[in-house]
């Protein structure tokens, strides 16, 4: 799996980091990052409804093709 942050449309809401805070988390400026080492989500299967729940669809999830 494949996550992507658009920081250029990131309010910073947080809606990620608390609905996966083992995947997100907000950088010091409050936007959405990932956690190191979450790059592809380790399988959590919160990280798709955090997708959802940004409010302006900043998050993207792709699978990968291996």
């Amino acid at each position: 799996m494949h996550i992507d942050i658009d920081k250029d449309v990131c309010i910073g809401a947080g809606q990620c980091a608390l609905t996966a805070p083992d995947v997100f988390t907000q950088d010091d400026d409050g936007y959405s990052a990932l956690l190191p080492g979450q790059e592809d989500g380790s399988g959590s299967p919160l990280v798709r409804e955090a997708a959802r729940a940004c409010p302006v669809s900043a998050i993207t999830v792709s699978e990968t093709v291996g």
